[in-house]
């Protein structure tokens, strides 16, 4: 452990083999560090220590609590954003990030991508414009070789965008590899295995729907809202909160120990974002609304599989009202059957009851009478019964 915080800081340990940070007393690390200089620091401490780092209530803090459930959120406050996005729980500043569970499986690669991102290149590294080997250009430069001047905490804020974006954008394209298929198995066949897969699928589908919903309102929120765009420019507010000489807005680096010794390419989009108007939020804008436009597609995906999902059930219910109305059908006609059998058989019952005739002596040519004359009565009987069901419509042609 190093001095920092109390003893409570350590530094960060190297990966290991899988990728992964490297536990130590077999113990799960609960923040890491990363800053503009990109210095790594694991810290092992409590709320209020991170509270008194960052400067933020406890009320921010415990919506990054994973024991609790809270809604993805983005804040903006005075010297920190707190972010709040599914499995991504961060705080951030205007020099580093302090990211939750490090070690959690899908929080690994964000670590590894800021890591990456907010790296800055040595001197040598400039001048030359090479990296060292095996390693990839860092994302303050482009494919054109130019850097990215955006100020810190909207880089790391991309970051967070693009992977929780992308996790759900993965999670929706893995539902729909597993939705379509069902859903064609069900329509070949309706059978209980296939309709409770299909429920199953049905009910991931809406959870991850009431997910990307959650994101994609939180990013709406804050572009329909200049304000609290504008709270998230905290080298903005930094400066704003720094005594400015005649010199101009630049003035403000110097009055930060820590920024003022790294005047660099990180830190020229702060200058002109703060000789700019303090409501201009365009850059910030123009960031949202790119994983905006991404995460709504996701949200359109889902829209049209839940359509798809809709159309499939609307296609079984007719398909088991068809054999509904096959069953009504049949049941028609054996009960139209049953009533003139019934009348035959009560002709034959009546005849057959020991009553004298007058006749009964000439039984034999009577019985054949009898019978000849009440099947053709019964037959007759049943095709009006079925030509007054067919005029209704009751039974189909």
């Amino acid at each position: 452990m190093t001095g920092r915080e109390g003893g409570y800081v350590v530094p960060a340990e190297p990966l290991n083999a899988v990728g992964g940070l490297k536990k130590k007393g077999g113990g799960s690390r609960n923040w890491i560090l990363l800053d503009s200089s990109g210095q790594e620091i694991v810290l092992d401490v409590d709320k209020y220590a991170i509270m008194h780092r960052v400067q933020i209530h406890a009320r921010d803090l415990r919506i990054l609590d994973p024991l609790l459930s809270y809604p993805s959120t983005i804040l903006g406050r005075e010297r920190a954003i707190v972010l709040n996005l599914e499995h991504i729980k961060a705080i951030i500043t205007s020099e580093e990030v302090l990211l939750r569970d490090p070690l959690d499986d899908n929080v690994v690669p964000i670590v590894e991508d800021l890591r990456r991102r907010l790296k800055p290149l040595t001197d040598n590294q400039e001048v030359n414009g090479d990296v060292p080997d095996g390693k990839e250009l860092p994302a303050q430069h482009d494919e054109t070789g130019e850097e990215d001047d955006s100020p810190f905490e909207f880089r790391a804020l991309e970051v967070a965008l693009e992977a929780i974006c992308s996790f759900l954008s993965a999670r929706t394209i893995e539902l729909e590899s597993a939705v379509y298929p069902a859903l064609d198995m069900l329509t070949s066949k309706i059978s209980s295995r296939n309709l409770d897969r299909v429920r199953k699928l049905k009910s991931q589908m809406t959870r991850l729907t009431a997910r990307v919903q959650k994101v994609r309102d939180e990013l709406e929120q804050l572009l329909d809202d200049d304000d609290d765009m504008a709270d998230l420019y905290l080298s903005r507010k930094l400066a704003g909160a720094s005594p400015v000489s005649g010199s101009g807005a630049a003035s403000w680096f110097l009055a930060s120990p820590t920024i003022g010794s790294k005047i660099s390419k990180a830190s020229r989009a702060s200058i002109a974002t703060m000789r700019g108007d303090e409501n201009d939020v365009e850059e910030l804008e123009m960031l949202l609304e790119a994983y905006f436009m991404q995460i709504d597609g996701t949200l359109n995906k889902l829209t049209t599989l839940r359509e798809y999902i809709d159309n499939t059930e609307d296609y079984i219910n007719i398909q088991l009202d068809n054999h509904r109305n096959q069953l009504i059908q049949l049941e028609l006609f054996l009960s139209a059957g049953t009533v003139c059998l019934s009348i035959y058989s009560l002709v034959a019952g009546i005849f057959g009851m020991n009553i004298p005739y007058t006749w009964n002596d000439d039984h034999g040519y009577m019985f054949k009478w009898v019978v000849i004359l009440t099947g053709i009565f019964c037959a007759v009987l049943f095709v009006l019964i079925m030509y007054y069901a067919r005029h209704k419509g009751l039974v189909g042609s």
